[in-house]
């Protein structure tokens, strides 16, 4: 009852209208014209759905709350993967998102494997942009973290700067986010000047 609960308050009281259409039966067509136009009228709902899903797991964690983020980062993996396929870039940043809301439950063995599979994707994926290679690093960096693994921490801020840096600039808001970590980790070692010094370039 408290999972139903937790996954109707997180996700579900939000999709009910959008599930039936996308997962009912569906029409049957008469022409190809027709076939076509319900192809791609499916595909929006579903890319409606992983858009309402994804935003709302986000939108729990930076509200610090992860439990009601998996129900609905679940719902977003599963929607995606339908829709881009099990070995899509698509799925990283859900991967990462499950992965950071496991993490602040205390899941670190589940969040590992989430992780892990952004990991293999991103592996296999040649042309794979820096922002989203950024974006594991850091999702890998605040994981060593919570591990209390601070010099692979450390390592992978540090890529996660250089990537965002690569794609967006020197001075870009993107590359802030790496440096606010890797501060926080001098700062915990009491390192201060090393601290201020990336404080002042957040």
């Amino acid at each position: 009852v408290s999972h139903q609960r937790t996954d109707w308050i997180s996700i579900h009281g939000r999709i009910c209208q959008l599930l039936l259409p996308v997962l009912g039966l569906q029409p049957c067509f008469h022409s190809e014209t027709d076939r076509k136009h319900g192809k791609e009228q499916l595909l929006r709902r579903q890319e409606s759905l992983i858009a309402v899903t994804l935003s709302t797991a986000q939108g729990f964690v930076w509200a610090g709350k992860p439990l009601e983020a998996i129900p609905a980062a679940l719902q977003a993996l599963r929607f995606s993967s339908r829709v881009f396929g099990s070995g899509s870039l698509q799925l990283v940043p859900v991967y990462l998102l499950l992965a950071e809301a496991s993490t602040g439950t205390g899941r670190l063995r589940q969040a590992a494997k989430y992780l892990s599979q952004a990991r293999w994707i991103v592996l296999q994926t040649p042309d794979c942009s820096a922002a989203l290679q950024s974006k594991l690093h850091r999702g890998l960096g605040l994981f060593s973290i919570a591990e209390g693994n601070l010099d692979q921490a450390l390592y992978h801020l540090a890529n996660d700067v250089y990537l965002a840096t690569a794609e967006f600039g020197l001075n870009s808001v993107e590359v802030s986010g790496g440096y606010f970590h890797m501060a926080n980790i001098f700062f915990r070692q009491n390192e201060m000047d090393a601290a201020n010094s990336l404080y002042t370039e957040v």
